[in-house]
Formats: C-alpha cells, structure tokens, sequence
C-alpha cells in the first residue's frame, strides 16, 4: 500500500507542519499564480518527509496516492484524473476571499456550488478555524495550526521593539484593521516582516532561521483582525507566542489571548499604545507574560496534537473516498 501523500504547495508554513506526521510526501511546487516557482526557502526550509515534484511529472506517472492535500477548489481541479482520497484545507474565510479577490458572484451561490462539488468528488473538507470552516458552510472537522516549542531558540528579548508579521496588506487592510494597527502604534518602535513591495523598507525574512531570531529579540507581538473576516491570531501569532514573546491586539472572541496574562487586548487605540509602551519599558513583564504564551501553545497548539488530529481527517477522508471513488473520478467543475 502506498503511504505517501501528495501536497499542492501554497503555503509553505502550513505545509512546513506536515512534517509531523509518519508519511512520506510529494509537494507540488510550481502551481499557477505563485511569486515562487518553486517551494519558498525564505518561508520555511523543504520538510524531512518531503520530495518536491511538478504537476506534470505526477500526472505523467500517475499513482494511488494515500491521501491528496488541496489548498484550494484548483488543486482539486488539478488533481481530477489521479487517483487518491481527497482532502480540501480551508484556510481563510468565505468573506475574507471574496473580498480580496474582488468575487461578484453572491456568498450563498458559491457555498452551495462549492458544497455539492465536494459531495460529488468524495472530498472530505477540514478547515484551520471555526471561524474560517463556519464561514464555508464545513464545521465538522476543524484542525488548528501548531508550533514546536523546541524548534525556537531561548528568548532575549534585547531590542525593545514590538513585531508584526504580515504579507500584502495592501490588499488586506480591512481584514488586518491595519488603520487600527496604525492608530495604535504610531511612532512606537515597530518591525514589520513579510512581503509589502510598495512598503519602504519592510522586507520579508531571509529564511526560518532568520525569523526565529528576529522572534527571540523582540519584545511583544502584534495581530489584529476583523473578528468577521478573520481569525484573532494566524501562524505567526502562535510561533511568536512558541517563542516566547506576549501577543498585544484588538479583542477578538477567537484569540488566543488571555488579557493580562499572556499579552494584552483591547479595541481602544490610545489603550493599546499604553500596553505597547509598557511592554517596551519592561522586559522582565514581557519575559513573564511570554512564559505564559508558551504554555498555552503547549497546551492548545502542539505538534502531537495536530498530527494527531490531521490523521485523523486523512483517515476521514479516505473513508469518503471508498465510498465515493466512482464518482470522484468524474470531470467536474465546482462551478
């Protein structure tokens, strides 16, 4: 029996998670609208279990695989003439999607197209949040992101700067409430990472074990979000947090933030600022909270528990796949 998996590559950092799990993988790198041809070395170095593979080449050769991993309804698509179970990751919401993408077709309409399609192909559906699955109309399987406490070098905590981990928030800033970021944090000591061409100078990482360091130095952790658009925290919360670092934002019902605790929340921007600023002027408070940050990641975020909880859909959707294969091996268009 074949145990590999095959990954469409989209977000390397949740890719990057699959290394916890006992299968080998093929990750396909290479895929339409990507900056990157091929896998992102910047974002995260290529998993231990992994082999990188083109679209091509797997469906020149093909084979059963033991689970085939979408990120998206194109990889599904991609995927329509090999054979395997089928697994779709939700990974923003509905709203949020749309939103970003400019999408005129109504919400309902596409929910629905998008909820007969999976049912036709056997394609059992697992979403990152709650919120994200709730969103799409798939709540039974929900399977949140993890981080490795041990994969993070020992907090300093040197440089009294706050951090913000973030990509094109051009196209985003209602789903970051980045004027919210910015009434907050102006003229406070800040660094931005990710990737803002159109921002003067903010730069994405030069690799994991560059942004691990930059984690290690800083003092606090930014994350705001609309709670109708997107989650109260995203990976880099929770590596930040692995790292040590207390996390400071907007109130959101879905953060996993106690205020006081292990950062601070508050929708109040002059309020926020304050925090921000004590934070600054305190390392041994933010060396505290951030003990507490890593504790809840233990407890609520762990590499075993996402490894034992991804199994688990695979096998879900390998299930659905036996008794839905003659189907699954239609050509179908979701929409």
């Amino acid at each position: 029996m074949n145990e590999r998996l095959l990954v469409f590559d989209c977000h390397e950092a949740w890719v990057h998670q699959l290394q916890a799990l006992p299968q080998p993988m093929d990750v396909v790198v290479g895929l339409r609208g990507r900056q990157t041809d091929g896998w992102d070395e910047s974002i995260r170095p290529v998993p231990p279990n992994a082999r990188l593979v083109r679209l091509d080449e797997v469906l020149r050769r093909p084979q059963a695989y033991h689970c085939i991993v979408a990120q998206n309804l194109s990889d599904l698509l991609d995927a329509k003439f090999l054979e395997g179970p089928r697994l779709l990751v939700i990974h923003e919401t509905l709203d949020g999607a749309m939103r970003e993408q400019g999408t005129t077709v109504p919400a309902h309409e596409f929910r629905s197209a998008v909820s007969k399609f999976v049912r036709m192909t056997g394609t059992h559906v697992v979403a990152v949040s709650k919120l994200k699955g709730r969103s799409w109309g798939f709540e039974d399987d929900i399977v949140a992101f993890s981080a490795d406490l041990a994969a993070y070098p020992v907090w300093k905590g040197d440089l009294a700067r706050g951090l913000r981990v973030a990509n094109h928030i051009h196209r985003r800033p209602r789903i970051l409430l980045w004027e919210f970021h910015q009434q907050s944090f102006a003229e406070l000591p800040i660094t931005l990472v990710g990737k803002n061409p159109e921002m003067d100078g903010v730069k994405p990482s030069a690799g994991w074990d560059d942004l691990k360091e930059t984690f290690s130095r800083h003092r606090f952790f930014i994350h705001t979000a609309d709670p109708a658009l997107e989650d109260g925290y995203n990976m880099a919360t929770l590596e930040a947090m692995a790292a040590g670092l207390p996390v400071i934002g907007n109130r959101h019902p879905t953060s996993p933030v106690e205020h006081g605790v292990n950062g601070f929340l508050s929708d109040d921007a002059a309020e926020l600022r304050g925090y921000a600023e004590r934070l600054l002027a305190d390392r041994e408070l933010a060396a505290l909270m951030g003990q507490a940050a890593r504790k809840t990641v233990a407890e609520r975020f762990s590499s075993a528990r996402f490894r034992e909880d991804f199994s688990r859909s695979i096998e879900i959707a390998r299930r659905k796949w036996q008794a839905h294969a003659p189907l699954a091996t239609q050509q179908l268009s979701p929409v």
